[in-house]
């Protein structure tokens, strides 16, 4: 119940910050024509959307499954790579922690939860509001390919979040309240999901998308500013590694720049998505 308790509090306070969202990042002409739930019908059923939105869930119910995947696995995974990273990095990561204050902690778990969240759900719906489906298609392709990369590494080679794996490391962000720890446990069961950071890898690619493939100079900014932000709290909560992030990022990087790049070439491929021109 906790864990259900907690799935819901976030989609409820990510749902209030997307509608504060559309007030603050889209153009006001934007705001006026895209105001009734028809048009949001209408946006979604389009066939410039809802290929991706399928995607999306699919590659979703695959990570719902890595538990399934892992038991599987067990006799073919490799452990050696958690091992390396504590070689490579030491305690490195706690210099993060040298100052740990409770507000620090709760702000940090907002934006480690909330605020990544907005990112990437926010991104989406303002592509499909200003029907950018170009941008859209790229931007998509670059979700999916990140969790299709990261997939098979938080399978075979497990890395523990650093607060359970280092002494000097607290784990800020399970430690928070045993309903955040429930509801976590939902995704990473056995937090071992390190490697690489998707918080690092998606943050930065859509940072890159909305930068660099957009025109919305607020949400630019305010994009920039949550994305190093974000890059923080995964460190200072206890959870990554220095590797992790820097896997993360080259990811997130690869991902922007094979789908902008490829992208059309990708969708012609793709039997779902081959009409969706």
């Amino acid at each position: 119940m906790k864990a259900i308790f907690f799935q819901l509090l976030l989609i409820s306070i990510i749902f209030v910050m997307v509608v504060a969202g559309c007030y603050v990042f889209l153009p006001e002409g934007q705001r006026k024509r895209f105001a009734g739930i028809k048009d949001i019908k209408d946006q979604i059923i389009s066939p410039h959307v809802y290929p991706y939105l399928i995607l999306a869930g699919f590659i979703y119910l695959l990570m719902k499954s890595q538990v399934i995947f892992s038991m599987q696995s067990k006799m073919i995974y490799f452990p050696q790579l958690a091992q390396y990273i504590l070689l490579l990095e030491g305690s490195k990561v706690s210099y993060f922690q040298m100052v740990i204050d409770p507000v620090l902690t709760y702000i940090s778990a907002f934006i480690y939860l909330c605020g990544f969240s907005y990112l990437l759900v926010f991104t989406f719906l303002l592509l499909i509001i200003t029907k950018q489906y170009k941008v859209l298609q790229e931007y998509s392709i670059a979700f999916i390919l990140t969790y299709l990369v990261a997939f098979p590494f938080y399978i075979f080679t497990p890395v523990k979040v650093t607060g359970y794996s280092l002494p000097n490391v607290m784990p800020l962000l399970y430690d928070l309240d045993p309903i955040v720890r429930e509801g976590l446990a939902v995704v990473d069961p056995l937090q071992d999901n390190c490697f690489p950071s998707l918080h690092a890898a998606l943050s930065i690619m859509a940072m890159l998308i909305i930068v660099f493939r957009t025109d919305f100079k607020r949400f630019k900014i305010f994009a920039v500013a949550l994305t190093l932000t974000i890059q923080f709290t995964i460190f200072y909560l206890g959870i990554h590694w220095i590797t992790d992030f820097i896997a993360g990022m080259v990811l997130g990087c690869f991902s922007y720049y094979v789908a902008t790049r490829y992208g059309q070439h990708i969708a012609s491929r793709i039997p779902l998505l081959g009409n969706n021109k």
